[in-house]
C-alpha cells in the first residue's frame, strides 16, 4: 500500500521526514524574511533535537523514511535521472544559477554519490565552492564574502508543506514563496519514480498556476476533508483540488470544507491554528473564531461543476455535524490566558501530530496547551523545541503522514 491516509487521528505507521541539514547553517541575517525564516537555528541542537522527534515516532510503532533518502533511492535506481534532476534544479534555481548554469551543472554532475548530491542540492551551493571556474569580476568586487550561486532550502524540515496525501492520493502543491517551490521538485521525483509510490494518483500538481500548501489540508475522514484558505492557499487552488478529487471514481471523499482564516504570517496555515486530537476533539486558536468563515463544497451537475454554499454554523457545529458526532470539543490553545494563547500559538501550540486516537506529538515549550490538554483527557508526548521552532513550524508541519491505519 504506497499511501493511505483518510484520517488526522488513526495510527501512524509510516511518516517522511527530512533531518535538518547544512541549509539551515546558510541562513544569514540579511536574508531571513526572503527565506521566511524570523531566526538562524542552531543546527547541532536542531538536529538533536529532530533525532528525538523520529525517536517518539518509532517507538511508537511508526517507521520513519527521510525525503533525502527516498530522493538518492530515487537517482541510484534510475541514474538516467541524474542529469534531468540537475538542470532542472537549476532552472529553477533563480537567475544567479541559471547565470553560471554550466559550472554549476559540471559541478553537480561530478557528485558521484546520489545522498551527497541530494544533500548539496539542499544545502546551496556557495561561489567559494565554484571560485576556479568563474569570472564576475563587477560583482565580485562589489559583494565580497560567501555569497550563494544556488540559494540553500531552508524549510525542507517542514515535510507536511510540499505534498500532502489526500486517502490513496496526493497533492504535489504549487507553494505560495518562490523561496519554497524547489521544495515540490523532490516530491515529484520520488512520487513518480520510486517504487514505493507507484500508481498514487495526484489531485493536485506543481505546475497548476495557483498557491496551495499541505499545512492547510488535513483528512477528516474518508469522505471529508478540510482546506485552509489562509495566507498560502488561494480559494482557486482549493477549486482545481475539488474537481479533480471528485472526478476520480476511486476517491471517496464527498465533501470539502473551506475554512476562510486571517491571511497573516502568525496564521500561515490551517495547522498552526487547528488540528484533530481525538475523535471528538481539536486543538484551536481563539483568536480565529470571531472571523472564520466556512464553505461547503460538494459535487455539482457537470464534471468540473461544483456545489458551494457558505455556512452559518459555528466550527464546532460544523465539525460534529460532517463527523456524524453529538458534539466536539474544542481545546483553547493557551486555556483561557489571552497572552499564553497568542503565545503558545506563536510556538505552535496549536500544531499538535495525532500518532493515534487521543495521543500527540507536541513541542515542550507550550506547557499552557499541552496541560489543557492532558486536563482533556489527551495523552501528551513533549519533544524539546528551542530551535526547531524558529522556524515558525510543530511536529504536525515537521511530518508527512504515508500511511495511517484506518478509523
Amino acid at each position: 500500500m504506497p499511501i493511505n491516509v483518510t484520517s488526522e487521528i488513526g495510527k501512524l505507521k509510516k511518516v517522511m521526514l527530512h533531518r535538518p541539514g547544512v541549509e539551515l547553517e546558510h541562513l544569514v541575517p540579511g536574508e531571513l524574511e526572503r527565506l521566511l525564516f524570523d531566526d538562524i537555528p542552531y543546527l547541532k541542537t536542531a538536529r538533536s533535537e529532530h533525532d528525538l522527534f523520529a525517536k517518539i515516532l518509532r517507538d511508537n510503532g511508526a517507521e520513519v523514511v527521510y525525503l533525502e533518502n527516498l530522493m538518492a533511492e530515487v537517482l541510484k535506481q534510475k541514474p538516467y535521472l541524474k542529469e534531468i534532476f540537475i538542470r532542472q534544479f537549476i532552472q529553477e534555481g533563480g537567475s544567479t544559477a541559471n547565470k553560471f548554469s554550466a559550472q554549476l551543472f559540471d559541478f553537480l554532475m561530478n557528485i558521484e554519490d546520489e545522498k551527497e548530491l541530494v544533500l548539496k542540492v539542499m544545502s546551496g551551493v556557495g561561489m567559494n565552492e565554484l571560485k576556479s571556474q568563474i569570472s564576475s569580476p563587477l560583482v565580485d568586487l562589489v559583494k565580497t564574502g560567501g555569497r550563494m550561486i544556488m540559494d540553500p532550502i531552508p524549510n525542507l524540515y517542514f515535510t507536511r508543506d510540499p505534498f500532502a496525501t489526500i486517502g490513496r492520493g496526493v497533492s504535489l502543491n504549487q507553494m505560495y514563496s518562490k523561496t519554497r517551490r524547489r521544495e515540490t521538485i523532490f516530491g515529484q521525483y520520488i512520487l513518480e519514480n520510486h517504487p514505493d509510490f507507484e500508481g498514487t494518483p495526484f489531485y493536485y500538481k506543481r505546475t497548476y498556476p495557483f498557491a496551495i500548501e499541505g499545512g492547510d489540508i488535513l483528512n477528516l475522514s474518508r469522505r471529508v476533508l478540510a482546506v485552509g484558505i489562509s495566507q498560502r492557499t488561494t480559494p482557486e487552488a482549493i477549486e482545481l483540488l475539488a474537481q479533480n478529487i471528485f472526478n476520480d471514481p476511486n476517491c471517496e471523499i464527498e465533501t470539502i470544507l473551506a475554512l476562510d482564516i486571517p491571511s497573516i504570517r502568525a496564521y500561515m496555515h490551517l495547522d498552526t491554528v487547528c488540528t484533530q486530537v481525538d475523535y471528538d476533539k481539536f486543538t484551536i486558536h481563539p483568536g480565529i473564531l470571531g472571523s472564520l468563515r466556512i464553505y461547503e463544497i460538494c459535487r455539482g451537475e457537470g464534471k468540473e461543476a461544483l456545489h458551494v454554499t457558505e455556512l452559518d454554523n459555528s466550527l464546532p457545529a460544523v465539525l460534529a455535524a460532517h463527523l456524524g458526532l453529538d458534539r466536539v470539543t474544542m481545546i483553547h490553545c493557551g486555556g483561557k490566558d489571552r497572552i499564553a494563547s497568542e503565545r503558545e500559538q506563536w510556538n505552535d501550540g496549536s500544531n499538535t501530530l495525532c500518532i493515534a486516537p487521543g495521543v500527540v506529538v507536541v513541542y515542550d515549550r507550550n506547557y499552557i496547551t499541552n496541560r489543557v490538554l492532558e486536563e482533556n483527557g489527551v495523552k501528551v508526548l513533549e519533544m524539546p523545541s528551542s530551535e526547531l521552532s524558529r522556524g515558525r513550524g510543530g511536529p504536525r508541519c515537521m511530518s508527512m503522514p504515508l500511511i495511517r491505519e484506518e478509523i
